[in-house]
């Protein structure tokens, strides 16, 4: 699809093209977009960012950590200059750094608030119909009765380990489950995996002025996303095999 000047089609052209057309049978009006454009970059940007500086905060602070997971990079990638997909698919370690991530650190801690339809019982519990309900994945994630050692950071737990967080155990939410679950799923893991590969890849990485990993400040801050108290600042330098 072309957009004005030949430029391809953007989210904000789609929309208004909607708009304009009114085919989907619903109105969406300027209101209506200004919130779909809030929920595409806080949900499909922010989170996404707090999940990076969370994986290089938590590899930063554990040296071991990040030898083995960028020696399976290099070791997967070889004498590449990208990588694909396909490469992504051989880096299991990758993958469970990226999901003991998600466990210790979820960007939206209370996920998205639900409201009951209707009356129900859960538990033995009565709820009444309107009520707001709130889930903790975060204490969740780091249940003593699950997990074990739940708040060290050990990827090893994921990679034999059929815990997943699609939202079909409920031990790892991160983005929700059922018909409510994030849709943005696949393309969040994607570019999760995308971007942390290659910065792993290309480039090596230490604390400024030789901070040393004990040093790191590893406090959250509440906000929209729970995102480090002290933003994360790392030296990259380039790699060359």
């Amino acid at each position: 699809m072309v957009a004005r000047g030949g430029d391809r089609e953007d989210f904000l052209d789609v929309l208004l093209k909607i708009q304009k057309d009114d085919k989907i049978g619903a109105t969406l009006d300027r209101l209506a977009i200004k919130a779909l454009l809030l929920d595409a970059y806080s949900a499909g940007t922010h989170t996404t960012a707090t999940v990076i500086e969370w994986a290089f905060a938590e590899l930063i602070k554990h040296p071991s950590i990040l030898k083995k997971v960028q020696d399976e990079l290099r070791m997967v990638v070889k004498d590449k200059q990208q990588i694909n997909e396909g490469d992504i698919d051989n880096m299991k370690y990758l993958k469970s750094v990226l999901k003991e991530t998600l466990r210790l650190h979820p960007p939206t801690p209370t996920l998205i608030p639900r409201v009951a339809m209707q009356d129900v019982k859960v538990m033995g519990y009565d709820v009444a119909k309107g009520t707001q309900v709130i889930i903790n994945a975060w204490a969740i994630a780091r249940d003593p009765k699950v997990w074990d050692d739940p708040n060290e950071f050990r990827p090893e737990r994921f990679l034999d380990c059929t815990i997943d967080f699609k939202g079909y155990d409920f031990d790892l939410i991160p983005f929700g489950a059922g018909r409510r679950g994030c849709p943005g799923i696949t393309f969040a893991m994607t570019t999760n995996e995308s971007v942390l590969a290659n910065l792993l890849f290309k480039f090596n990485w230490e604390l400024p002025n030789g901070g040393k990993e004990d040093d790191l400040d590893m406090n959250e801050y509440p906000a929209l996303t729970v995102h480090k108290k002290v933003p994360l600042l790392a030296i990259a330098t380039s790699f060359s095999s």
